[in-house]
């Protein structure tokens, strides 16, 4: 207790010069804290999206045994928005199980499974539907027909509204239609080649779903966002425990050199840096906490978030809280070599030894593994990425280490070529204390290499070209291209303007002509041009729905829009953590500066006393500043 009570004593002693570097001290924390729980909540939230997902995207196809329904989901569009549709059906039950067979799962979001026939949709969706004239929408989601004289049936109303847990974000599109095991759409192939679209697939429960190929993409980019944003965190954190360190190693020299030991002198600034840092840690999770609904707004996927999504939980809260605290205190002990080991050089203001070009060689090392595990790793799939993201943390963090090598270079430099007083005493200033300098510009550093990793993160928006939206085409096998084509024909009578063409008679593998053009594995794409805008095309998907069992009619541009949304929030996601690092090296910048004056009061007092003119003293610091 004796060097607890020293240390409060001491900052009490400090008078308004004390109060305001551990006030400093404790703005840096609190703003680190906050920052770092909003980065930690992104990838939370990321998480809770993926997992509200897997229910739709059924993984390793369940043991005949064990199966109890089908699952297919597909993709589908209207006026440009995409439209998430989950077929469900029932397996009929082996005859004499009715008491061991297992019952049917409850889809999250529902509270029962959907019978043949029903339909389900999130808010949203439901919402669109009642907007639309149903031959637009709502009709779209009857039972499929095979038939061109078979009657379509309307769906105005939905059965019921899908719940929260059923939806990634409140303003999805999501359509859950009940089938029987017998329909056409649950034994056709689907639109494999389209993200979130997958076959009929036999299940035993909604609990072994897979995350989607999307969400597996958000949730790498935000571990690299984590990484951009909590390098230079950590680096101001670290930091914050060595603003005022001159000040500071000159009180404690003079405790050693009066007769306090090592071990009271690192309890002492272990106490200091650890309770100003604790009072900062839990002012940043204020903060923290005051963002939330500001960063609920941020549009990822075309919609908010939930408060609970960004909401990381006490046991994150509390290891952030200890994780920073105990970050202080270990950098406020690594400063304290000289203060220990050599008490009378701190208090003579002695040059410290120069810092050692190995820093040069550890961060020209990093950036070299970065390079080539970049190009060697890649096929490792998950292990690669993770090697990837560590090296590039690594190779981001030794910029704080060779920073300060940079400093007392370029003050070597700037000493050897001064021609006037202030040049000298800048270059000076650097080659005593590189360390001090390079955090007054670290935060600054730090962000032109995050705002650079950036640019080279976004893509150019000339990725996608601008495909049409009035040619919508379907993979149909190459014996139904006639049947097909038909009943395409028979729909589409009610649609002004819209043609298709009926193929020629091929030779049977599938070649035809005009609108029909062969693919792959037996499959001719069927396309039909619509003329007359969105509200024309919507109409003529509507009237197509169910031609193609488990394959709707889409165009080229539909193909775009799922990577132009990625595109779209990969530079909403590169400009937040560009508004983050600007933050952070403008508070850090400013922190740092009000520090290095504290720090530098004595210095320039005694250069004050020695005759040394104002303006001389005003120019090296300004010089101190550009170099």
């Amino acid at each position: 207790m004796t060097s607890v009570n020293l240390t409060l004593r001491l900052l009490r002693a400090g008078g308004a010069r004390g109060l305001l570097g551990a006030g400093l001290m404790a703005a840096a924390v609190a703003l680190s804290t906050a920052l770092l729980l909003a980065a930690a909540a992104a990838n939370v939230a990321f998480d809770h999206r993926a997992d509200r997902e897997t229910w739709r995207h059924p993984g390793t196809p369940a043991a005949s045994a064990d199966a109890v329904a089908i699952e297919a989901t597909s993709v589908d569009y209207v006026r440009g928005k995409q439209i998430n549709v989950i077929d469900l059906a029932a397996l009929d039950r082996p005859a004499g199980a009715a008491k061991n067979h297992q019952a049917l799962p409850t889809p999250p979001g529902m509270p029962r499974f959907p019978e043949p026939g029903e339909v389900w949709m999130s808010p949203a969706l439901a919402r669109l539907a009642a907007s639309l004239p149903a031959n637009q929408l709502a009709d779209r989601f009857g039972p499929a027909s095979t038939s061109p004289d078979s009657q379509r049936t309307t769906r105005a109303h939905p059965t019921g509204l899908l719940g929260e847990a059923a939806l990634v974000h409140d303003g999805e599109l999501v359509a859950v239609v009940g089938r029987a095991s017998t329909d056409p759409a649950m034994r056709a192939t689907k639109q494999t080649a389209v993200e979130r679209s997958s076959d009929p697939t036999p299940i035993a429960s909604f609990q072994e779903g897979e995350p989607s190929t999307t969400a597996s993409t958000y949730r790498v980019l935000t571990v690299i966002a984590t990484i951009l944003l909590g390098v230079p965190l950590l680096v101001f954190g670290g930091a914050a425990a060595r603003l005022t360190v001159a000040r500071r190693d000159q009180r404690l020299a003079a405790l050693r050199l009066v007769g306090a030991t090592p071990g009271q002198v690192v309890a002492m600034t272990v106490t200091e840096s650890v309770l100003t840092a604790l009072g900062g840690a839990v002012a940043g999770v204020v903060l923290y906490l005051a963002m939330i609904p500001g960063l609920a707004q941020i549009r990822i996927e075309g919609g908010t978030w939930a408060l609970s999504d960004l909401w990381v939980g006490l046991p994150i809260v509390l290891a952030t809280v200890v994780a920073v605290a105990l970050l202080v205190g270990v950098s406020a002990i690594v400063g304290l070599r000289r203060v220990v080991v050599s008490p009378l050089g701190v208090a003579r203001r002695e040059t410290p030894p120069g810092l050692r070009m190995v820093r040069l060689l550890a961060f020209a090392a990093a950036i070299v593994a970065f390079l080539v595990a970049s190009k060697v790793v890649l096929g490792w799939g998950s292990t690669g990425k993770a090697v990837i993201i560590a090296l590039l943390g690594l190779g981001f963090w030794t910029i704080n280490l060779v920073g300060p090598w940079v400093v007392a270079l370029i003050g070597r430099l700037t000493a050897a070529a001064a021609r006037r007083p202030a040049g000298l005493l800048a270059g000076r200033r650097l080659v005593d204390d590189p360390r001090s300098a390079w955090r007054t510009v670290s935060g600054v550093a730090l962000t032109g290499f995050v705002a650079g990793f950036t640019v080279l993160l976004s893509p150019a928006a000339s990725v996608f070209a601008d495909s049409p939206d009035n040619q919508l085409s379907a993979a149909v096998p190459a014996q139904q291209v006639q049947a097909v084509s038909a009943e395409a024909r028979q729909r589409l009578r009610d649609v002004p303007g819209a043609a298709l063409e009926p193929p020629d008679e091929g030779d049977g593998d599938g070649e035809t002509s005009g609108s029909a053009d062969a693919g792959h594995d037996g499959l001719v794409m069927v396309t039909v041009t619509v003329p007359g805008g969105p509200e024309r095309v919507d109409q003529a998907r509507t009237a197509l729905a169910g031609v193609v069992p488990g394959r709707p009619f889409t165009s080229p541009a539909d193909g775009d829009r799922s990577g132009a949304q990625v595109l779209l929030d990969i530079r909403t996601g590169a400009l937040t953590v560009l508004i983050a690092s600007f933050l952070i090296g403008t508070v850090s910048a400013g922190i740092s500066g009000v520090s290095s004056v504290l720090d530098r009061r004595q210095t320039f007092a005694l250069l004050r006393l020695a005759g040394t003119p104002l303006r001389v003293l005003d120019a090296a610091r300004r010089w101190c500043r550009s170099s």
